[in-house]
């Protein structure tokens, strides 16, 4: 049971970081600069759709294997699940984190976490669905894809 609490930790915590995602592009809100020389021609950051799919396909594969060996690296490191802890409580003490010594507001705040990570894997997909069957991920507000 505790192997699945911590999965479902992870996804939610991804999960809220795509929603942030298509949230702060679709604003426009990009990092400056060249996300991929490798390409040709070389993409900007400006160049990636705001979109869930159509961001995921602009990007190039290499880009998405830098991605994935960053998070693996980060997960197996310095975000490793310690036993001793709670599901979800991956930084223990090498990193000068928010800690609660309250044992029942920490129980709170983790379960709060949770409840977001579950509403944030619904809206993400949400958002994927709604994106290709429409090709506007936030839906109803106005949308004008950034190309």
């Amino acid at each position: 049971y505790r192997r699945w609490q911590e999965m479902e930790i992870k996804h939610g915590r991804i999960a809220m970081l795509a929603t942030l995602h298509v949230f702060i592009t679709g604003a426009g809100y990009k990092w400056p600069g060249y996300c991929s020389y490798l390409s040709f021609p070389p993409i900007k950051f400006d160049d990636i759709p705001a979109g869930t799919l159509a961001s995921w396909a602009a990007l190039p594969q290499a880009g998405w294997a830098q991605i994935v060996c960053l998070v693996a690296i980060l997960d197996n490191s310095l975000f490793a699940q310690d036993p001793n802890l709670e599901p979800g409580d991956v930084v223990g003490d090498r990193i000068p984190w928010v800690r609660y010594a309250d044992p029942e507001v920490k129980f709170y705040k983790l379960n709060a976490e949770r409840n977001n990570g579950r509403a944030a894997m619904m809206g993400i997909i949400g958002m994927m669905i709604h994106e290709s069957l429409t090709g506007n991920p936030i839906w109803p507000m106005t949308y004008e894809p950034i190309v």
